[in-house]
């Protein structure tokens, strides 16, 4: 499929594959990579409403297991059009990248799409990849 050194090949993969933009309610998933960030399986995990998906970090770690993932990227639209992360984004994605740094699977990006647009959480700054890193 393709490996990922970027939030862009990443968006890239995930239009290609599911066309997310052109969904009518949110979808949430991941892409499973190896140790070489290579994209070893794409799970949409859960389908929502208009403005909402649940997920819980157990389903996303589940997939992620059973692919032997060195890592993850999260993933999901906004049918609205505005990729912004709002607030429950901000929380699942700190909680799930949480879940990550116990089970040594890391949370590398959250990519969000919109109306052609996406946004990436680790480029704005938004994952929190562990309570023990020092900031630099």
């Amino acid at each position: 499929m393709g490996r990922i050194s970027s939030p862009e090949d990443a968006n890239q993969i995930i239009q290609t594959v599911l066309d997310l933009n052109n969904e009518a309610v949110e979808k949430f998933g991941i892409l499973t990579l190896d140790s070489r960030n290579v994209v070893a399986g794409i799970h949409v995990l859960a389908i929502g409403t208009l403005n909402a998906v649940l997920i819980h970090p157990r389903e996303v770690f589940k997939a992620a297991i059973l692919n032997n993932a060195a890592s993850i990227v999260l993933f999901h639209n906004h049918p609205s059009g505005d990729p912004t992360p709002s607030e429950e984004d901000i929380e699942i994605t700190q909680r799930i990248v949480e879940a990550g740094h116990l089970m040594m699977i890391e949370v590398l990006d959250h990519i969000i799409t919109g109306d052609g647009k996406y946004c990436s959480m680790a480029e704005q700054g938004l994952l929190n990849r562990s309570q023990s890193e020092p900031e630099k």
